[in-house]
């Protein structure tokens, strides 16, 4: 008869850890209201990056502890382990974060054990937890009901979420907001007396925002309903916005972005409510989006090993010019992307191996602004060999045999990235029309400019290294050049002193590592004429020195340059 208290020790002290690292989460969260009041850009910054390291800092310490706690026969015999799943269900059924609190126990036992023994009776491939939930004992949402008087149920919203700071001009803002709302929806909905607006209890926070976040119903329809708030330091908080659209509140929670501070006790309730607000998102995305990216990752893994097993979907190379440095590859029904890094880089290439893996784990910690897919890191993925095109896979072991191996009928992926997909940029300006044309390289400059307003330099800036979302943002996502935009050395190029040297072929100037000389930009990003001209006159001063090196300064001197994720919309506009 098995022994079962060795493997419900070992459960105990998982489940220590994850409320340790629960507790951390928790303090590093609540904090964001205060940072926020005290408009405290930088520790704002800080704060985020803290909490996305929380996660394998404290299974460092829980795996170390462990592996000192019992000794290496007993912790490491794989056969006791469903001993210790089992014991492990029964002490996270009662709790309301039980589905991360399974992906904690996956990420202890994965740091314990090579990634051959991943099978459903040692770890949870598969959640064990209920799809539909009780209802958490604490109210989640509070709910108003204008009954005709929208102005009424803006102000009693805001009495609701008061701040150590007061508003600056409340009454202004409410005859913006009720303006707004009255021209995102019909008529008839302000006037229905069943309509009702119904919001998370937490605020949500993120770089130098606050959000407030829910839906407006009625008996058939509803809307998804961001509201945005700011702190203007030395005037107060300001509701800068009201969306109503599922499409830009969708962007809001986008992929793109840095990930939100909210207060959750229940995950599975307020992702519930999320994803009720905006189904077309993924619930990989919407935990990922409040800071569980770890679940998120577990999520999407989930989904993919039940689409290989219903879909026959087989992987193919990722439509677009091949990467000096990734190797890219994709399955047509799912939307997503898998990078591995090339065994052999372009001789055009500068970097190594390693530094790449440091550039593409730089993206997780940094603001995307919206304008970097965010990416999740995986280990030894394990795929039938039936699932490949037989040239997909024949590429990938030529390409990077040192990631891709077969074992047998199983192809596995030793490390691969991935990201969600998008049509590549050179590729949409292809077939787009001339007023879609525009746009995208419209978008394309206000990408690489806010990039740069969040200290993030591309470096290399082709078109073929941007992608276009279903939504027509331009977003960046090849990683292996970025660098910090304070690293860099903007110059202009120095006048030939004679005929013969501004005609040869070397340049007659120094170029040092970090130098760039933007200038150049021009030629090098668009071979065709008509697409230069058009960026020159849509972002030209993205081509002169003084552009960047002026941003540079702002942020050397601390200022948090502001990037919206929505379309603002002045007052004056508003209430006019």
């Amino acid at each position: 008869m098995p022994n079962h208290k060795p493997a419900a020790d070992i459960a105990a002290a998982i489940l220590a850890g994850f409320d340790d690292y629960r507790e951390h989460f928790r303090l590093i969260t609540n904090g964001a209201r205060v940072r926020f009041e005290k408009a405290q850009w930088q520790e704002i910054q800080q704060a985020s990056a803290e909490r996305i390291n929380l996660y394998e800092q404290k299974v460092t310490q829980v795996r170390q502890a462990l592996i000192e706690r019992f000794p290496a026969e007993l912790l490491l015999d794989v056969d006791m382990w469903p001993l210790v799943k089992s014991a492990y269900i029964a002490m996270i059924d009662p709790r309301f974060d039980d589905e991360l609190s399974e992906t904690w126990y996956n990420s202890i036992f994965c740091s314990l054990f090579r990634h051959d023994q991943i099978n459903d009776g040692n770890m949870f491939v598969h959640t064990t937890r209920p799809t539909m939930r009780t209802s958490a004992p604490a109210p989640q949402t509070r709910s108003y009901h204008p009954h005709g008087d929208l102005h009424k149920a803006l102000a009693d919203i805001f009495e609701d979420n008061r701040f150590e700071v007061g508003y600056e001009n409340l009454q202004r803002d409410l005859l913006h907001l009720e303006q707004q709302l009255r021209d995102s929806l019909p008529d008839w909905v302000c006037k229905d007396p069943e309509l009702c607006i119904e919001l998370f209890a937490s605020r949500l926070y993120r770089n130098k925002g606050a959000y407030l976040v829910g839906r407006i119903f009625t008996r058939d329809e509803q809307w998804p309903l961001a509201i945005a708030l700011l702190h203007r330091e030395g005037l107060g908080i300001q509701a800068d916005a009201l969306i109503t659209d599922e499409a830009e509140v969708s962007i809001i929670f986008s992929f793109t972005r840095s990930y939100f501070m909210v207060r959750v006790g229940y995950p599975a309730e307020f992702i519930s409510f999320l994803k009720r607000i905006l189904p077309g998102k993924h619930v990989a995305e919407l935990y990922t989006s409040i800071g569980f990216y770890k679940h998120g990752k577990s999520e999407f893994y989930r989904a993919l090993i039940n689409h290989l097993a219903n879909v026959d979907d087989k992987f193919i190379m990722a439509p677009g010019v091949r990467g000096m440095v990734m190797s890219v590859f994709t399955l047509p029904g799912f939307n997503t992307v898998f990078k591995i890094i090339k065994d052999r880089f372009s001789p055009s290439k500068n970097v190594d191996r390693a530094t790449v893996i440091e550039k593409y784990r730089m993206v997780k910690h940094v603001d995307r602004v919206g304008r970097m897919a965010d990416t999740q890191e995986f280990a030894d993925f394990r795929f039938p060999r039936s699932k490949f095109d037989p040239e997909c896979l024949a590429e990938l072991l030529e390409v990077a045999a040192s990631t891709v191996v077969l074992e047998g009928d199983v192809v596995v992926i030793r490390h691969c990235w991935t990201e969600r997909r998008m049509t590549p940029l050179n590729i949409y300006v292809e077939s787009a029309s001339p007023a879609q044309v525009e746009a995208a390289l419209d978008d394309y400059g206000m990408a690489i400019k806010q990039l740069a307003a969040a200290n993030i330099f591309p470096g290399d800036m082709l078109l073929k290294n941007f992608g276009v979302t279903r939504h027509g943002r331009v977003v960046f996502y090849d990683y292996d050049e970025i660098c910090y935009l304070t690293e860099v050395n903007f110059r202009n190029i120095p006048e030939a002193r004679y005929p013969e040297e501004e005609m040869s072929s070397e340049p007659w100037y120094s170029v040092g590592p970090n130098d760039v000389f933007p200038e150049e930009f021009p030629a090098f990003l668009f071979a065709d004429i008509g697409q230069r001209r058009l960026f020159n006159k849509l972002h030209g001063e993205l081509f002169t020195a003084k552009y960047w090196q002026e941003l540079q300064e702002a942020i050397r001197s601390g200022k948090v340059i502001d990037v919206f994720p929505y379309r603002r919309k002045a007052l004056s506009e508003t209430l006019q």
